[in-house]
């Protein structure tokens, strides 16, 4: 009986929140990494097919420190990390519709658009690109998402 309270509280901690409106449900996703960071939003959201993936920036997994080197790494490790959440819940990149990017700085547009690019080779995602007056982390750019799941 031990062992199967364990597994249940075990599964509980890892499974997202659900909230269940008009029949679709809601999904606030939050894998047991996330929640230790006490953030007041979800890593993501799922409603019906779609899922909405809150802001990310270039971050290493697990931590809270940057990669180094400036837009383009931030850009390339901010997507992987995108990538990383769609796939977790049932979508992919390819299944993006809309990205919305923030920019510390607007003058590095260009850097940011080659690498982002890379990771869209097969189509190209409706997409708005700004520049703002500070990321978290102090981030060059941060990118959030809607893709469509499966």
């Amino acid at each position: 009986m031990k062992t199967v309270s364990i597994i249940l509280l075990v599964l509980f901690s890892v499974t997202s929140c659900t909230k269940t409106n008009n029949n679709t449900r809601v999904n606030y996703i939050e894998n047991e990494e996330f929640a230790k960071l006490n953030f007041p939003f979800s890593e993501a959201v799922t409603y019906g097919n779609m899922i909405y993936v809150s802001g990310q920036v270039g971050d290493l997994p697990n931590s809270d420190q940057l990669v180094e080197g400036g837009i383009v790494p931030e850009t390339n490790q901010t997507l992987k990390n995108i990538q990383r959440i769609l796939e977790q819940n049932g979508s992919s990149l390819d299944k993006i519709i809309k990205c919305t990017c923030m920019l510390a700085d607007i003058d590095e547009w260009g850097e940011m658009s080659k690498e982002y690019i890379k990771f869209f080779p097969n189509h190209k995602p409706a997409r708005s690109a700004f520049a703002t007056n500070g990321l978290a982390l102090d981030a060059r750019v941060e990118i959030e998402c809607m893709a469509y799941i499966n």
